[in-house]
């Protein structure tokens, strides 16, 4: 019953998609273990995606992510790792599959409303970058 990272990213803060973005995340019986609306620093943004720095997109990244406020979650469940990505859909809008969130509501590759987490290890890395340990609810508590 691992934790997750997801993020509703600046695009869909603006376009007011939170409520059916979390409301996707319920449905799928996933639960919310913390919630937290916040603007990131360019700092921050360039440590959280150190992964991909000297990669093309890095510094359009950083710069898209930093331009408005984000929503972090963790979220837990069953599985939650592989049941979150599958309700957020392909990367690419174009290529994800019907009635998840980056078809429904993503615009382009770099566009695409979400991130969520790879793996376990990326998992506790993104999660601890954003929450405290006792800013997440315990795995009991539903």
């Amino acid at each position: 019953m691992a934790n997750t990272l997801g993020i509703v990213k600046p695009d869909g803060v603006r376009r007011k998609l939170v409520g059916k973005i979390l409301t996707k995340i319920e449905e799928a019986g996933l639960i919310l273990r913390g919630l937290k609306v916040l603007k990131l620093t360019k700092v921050d943004a360039e440590k959280f995606y150190a992964v991909h720095e000297g990669k093309p997109f890095y510094k359009p990244l950083v710069e898209f992510m930093t331009s408005g406020p984000i929503v972090v979650m963790v979220i837990g469940g069953h599985a939650s790792i592989e049941r979150w990505r599958d309700v957020m859909g392909a990367t690419d809008p174009a290529k994800a599959r019907y009635n998840t969130i980056r078809r429904d509501y993503g615009t382009s590759i770099e566009k695409n409303v979400v991130h969520g987490s790879d793996s376990p290890e990326t998992a506790r890395m993104e999660v601890a970058f954003f929450f405290r340990e006792d800013e997440i609810l315990p795995k009991e508590a539903k």
